[in-house]
C-alpha cells in the first residue's frame, strides 16, 4: 500500500507544469537582461567617436529602433504558427504547443551566444526573433501551460490553479531579474561580457525541454467535468437559455438562437480580456518613461525599487483568489481586479511624489487576478479538448492588442508630454472601466441563467 501510494504520489507530481514555468521565466529574465546590454555595448562602440552628448541621444535613438523592430518581429511572428500548433495539442498530444516553443527558445538563445562569440551584428537577433515566433514563442507556450493547468483541475479549483501559476511565473521573473545583473557582469574578466548570462538561459531552457518530453505527464481530465455535461443534457431539452458548454445535444429551439448563451458569454468574455490588457499593456509601456522624467526623476535604484513593487501585484492577487474564490464567483473576482487596477492607475496619474507611486502600487493588488480568471471562466464554457485552441485565441488577441497599444500610447505620451504626462494613465483609467461593462453582461447572464436552471431542478 505504501509503494502504491507512493507511486500514486509521483505520478501526480509528473503532471506539475510549474517547474517549466519557472524554468523558462528565469532563462526568459537573464535573457531580456542579456540583449539589453550586449545591443547597448553594440551600439555604443560603433559611435565610440563621437561627443559624449551626442553618443548619449544616438545610442538612445540606436537602440530604442532595435527594440521597435525586433518587438514587431516577435509579437508578429506566432501568428503564422500559433493556432495550427495548439489546434495539433488538442487533437495529438498535449506537449505539442510546449516542447515545440521551448525548442524555438532554445534555438534563439543560441544564435545571441553564437552572436557574442563570433562578433555578429546584432540585427541577427531579427532572425532569432522570427525563428522564435515561428515555432509557437510565448503565445503558443503559454496557451499550452494554461491547457495543462486547466484540464487537470477541478472547476472549482481552477482559478486558484491557473493564479498559482502566475504566481510562481511572477517569483520567477523576480529572482531572476535579481540575478541576472551579477551573472552579466561577474565573470567579464575571464569571459566575455554576456556569455555566461546566456548559457545560464539556455540552461535552463534545455532544461525545460528535457522536463517536458520524459518526465512531464499529461493531466487526466478532472472528473468534475463529466458530471457537468450530464446535467447540461438533463436540463437542455427543457430549456434553450440553460444551455451549458459542452453539451452536445443542443435543444430545439436553441438551434434558432443566432448565439448560444455559451458562446454570447465567451465573445463578452474575449472583449472584456482585451480591453483589460490594453489598458494595463498601455500603462505599462509609459511608466518607466513616467518615472524617469520630472517630478519624479528616479535613478536607476529606484526603478530597481519601483520593478520589486510591480512583482508584489504576483503575491497580494494569489492571496485575494485563494480567499476569494471561497465566497464569490469568478465574475466577481475579475471585477474586483479591473477596479482594483483601475483606481491604482488613476492614482498614478496624479503621481508627484514617490510614496503617492507606492500608495498606487499598493491599490493594484489585485490587478492580476482578471486575465488568468478569464482563462478559467472560458475552460467552463468549452471541451477540454477545445482548451488549447481558445486559450490560443486568446492569447493572439493579447499579443496583437499589445504590439498596437505599444505604439499607440507611446505616440500618445510623446504629444501628450509637454502638457500632462499621466494623460496615458488617466486613458488606461478610462479603458479599464469600459472592460467593466462586459463583464457586467456576463454577470447578468450567469444569474439570469442560473436562476432558470433552478426553477427547472423544483
Amino acid at each position: 500500500e505504501v509503494a502504491a501510494s507512493s507511486m500514486v504520489a509521483i505520478m501526480a507530481m509528473r503532471t506539475w507544469i510549474e517547474p517549466v514555468v519557472a524554468g523558462s521565466q528565469v532563462a526568459s529574465a537573464f535573457y531580456d537582461t542579456a540583449l539589453l546590454l550586449i545591443v547597448k555595448n553594440y551600439y555604443n562602440q560603433t559611435n565610440s567617436t563621437a561627443p559624449s552628448h551626442v553618443l548619449e541621444d544616438a545610442q538612445q535613438k540606436a537602440v530604442s529602433n532595435f527594440y521597435i523592430i525586433y518587438n514587431l518581429v516577435l509579437g508578429l511572428s506566432p501568428l503564422v504558427s500559433a493556432y495550427g500548433l495548439s489546434k495539433l495539442g488538442d487533437r495529438i498530444h498535449r506537449k505539442i504547443p510546449i516542447c515545440l516553443p521551448l525548442l524555438g527558445y532554445l534555438g534563439s538563445k543560441t544564435l545571441l551566444l553564437l552572436l557574442i562569440l563570433l562578433d555578429w551584428p546584432v540585427e541577427v537577433m531579427y532572425g532569432a526573433a522570427a525563428f522564435n515566433g515561428l515555432t509557437g514563442g510565448f503565445t503558443t507556450l503559454w496557451a499550452g501551460i494554461m491547457a495543462l493547468g486547466a484540464l487537470g483541475s477541478s472547476e472549482s479549483k481552477r482559478s486558484l490553479r491557473l493564479i498559482i501559476i502566475e504566481l510562481v511565473y511572477g517569483l520567477a521573473g523576480f529572482l531572476g531579474s535579481m540575478a541576472s545583473g551579477y551573472l552579466f557582469v561577474g565573470f567579464s574578466d575571464r569571459y566575455r561580457e554576456g556569455t555566461v548570462l546566456v548559457c545560464c538561459s539556455i540552461a535552463c531552457y534545455a532544461f525545460c525541454l528535457l522536463y517536458s518530453i520524459f518526465v512531464l505527464t499529461v493531466p487526466k481530465p478532472a472528473a468534475s467535468c463529466p458530471a457537468k455535461a450530464k446535467s447540461a443534457e438533463e436540463v437542455g431539452g427543457q430549456l434553450p437559455e440553460a444551455v451549458v458548454a459542452g453539451s452536445s445535444q443542443p435543444s430545439e429551439s436553441s438551434i434558432f438562437s443566432p448565439v448560444s448563451p455559451s458562446k454570447l458569454i465567451i465573445i463578452l468574455l474575449f472583449v472584456a480580456a482585451i480591453l483589460y490588457d490594453l489598458a494595463v499593456s498601455g500603462a505599462m509601456n509609459v511608466l518607466p518613461l513616467f518615472l524617469l522624467r520630472e517630478p519624479l526623476s528616479w535613478n536607476a535604484v529606484e526603478i530597481g525599487h519601483g520593478n520589486a513593487a510591480g512583482y508584489v501585484i504576483f503575491i497580494t492577487s494569489f492571496l485575494g483568489v485563494l480567499v476569494f474564490s471561497r465566497y464569490l464567483r469568478d465574475i466577481t473576482m475579475i471585477m474586483i481586479g479591473v477596479a482594483s487596477f483601475s483606481a491604482g492607475i488613476l492614482i498614478m496619474a496624479f503621481v508627484q511624489w514617490t510614496f503617492l507611486f507606492y500608495i498606487a502600487r499598493a491599490v493594484m493588488l489585485f490587478a492580476l487576478i482578471p486575465l488568468p480568471t478569464i482563462r478559467s471562466m472560458l475552460s467552463k464554457h468549452v471541451e477540454g479538448s477545445s482548451y488549447g485552441k481558445v486559450f490560443v485565441l486568446l492569447q493572439l488577441s493579447l499579443v496583437t492588442t499589445g504590439v498596437v497599444t505599444s505604439t499607440v500610447y507611446n505616440k500618445i505620451y510623446q504629444n501628450t508630454l509637454d502638457w500632462y504626462s499621466g494623460f496615458c494613465f488617466i486613458l488606461s483609467f478610462l479603458v479599464g472601466c469600459l472592460s467593466l461593462l462586459p463583464l457586467g453582461f456576463v454577470a447578468i447572464k450567469q444569474r439570469s441563467t442560473t436562476g432558470s436552471l433552478e426553477i427547472l431542478t423544483e
